[in-house]
């Protein structure tokens, strides 16, 4: 059985892509406002748009040698350390998202602080949440596939 977004394919790479362009773009967006390093749920967003554009891309880099060198990608430890780092990466990106969700809601709408304060730049902590969250669905679009897919580690497992 052939799955056809699973590591070392072209869907694969496309989902890999769009996931490092959110990853980057909510990255850029939280580091050039102002005053992110004062507010832990942006400094935790930060580092987790950080770590998971560098996962991204390092697995954008196997998808495209896998590509290249016409090879197919079977080895149940490697899928299974790219299941486990997209887990861990998908739940501290999950939790950096909604943390920074609730401050951006708390700061606009509850205490109207963006009000107060306009030297805060809260127009960017909220694309860049919104980046979070898109890159976010794209990573658990990832891990359905991994996962959810019915017989993918018996195809793994019997070649």
């Amino acid at each position: 059985m052939d799955v056809v977004w699973r590591p070392g394919t072209r869907g694969s790479l496309v989902l890999r892509v769009s996931q490092l362009v959110c990853a980057a773009a909510s990255l850029v967006a939280i580091v050039t406002s102002n005053n992110y390093l004062s507010y832990s749920a942006f400094f935790y967003l930060s580092w987790s748009m950080f770590l998971q554009l560098l996962e991204s891309f390092l697995l954008a880099c196997v998808d495209i040698v896998c590509l290249a060198t016409n090879s197919d990608l079977r080895d149940i430890i490697f899928v299974s350390i790219i299941l486990i780092s997209d887990w861990c990466i998908g739940i501290m990106s999950f939790s950096a998202a909604t943390a920074s969700a609730g401050v951006i809601v708390l700061f606009k709408r509850d205490t109207e602080f963006c009000r107060a304060f306009p030297q805060l730049t809260c127009d960017q902590y909220e694309i860049s949440g919104h980046l979070s969250v898109h890159g976010m669905v794209i990573h658990s679009c990832i891990c359905s596939f991994l996962v959810l897919v019915p017989g993918f580690f018996r195809g793994v497992v019997s070649s």
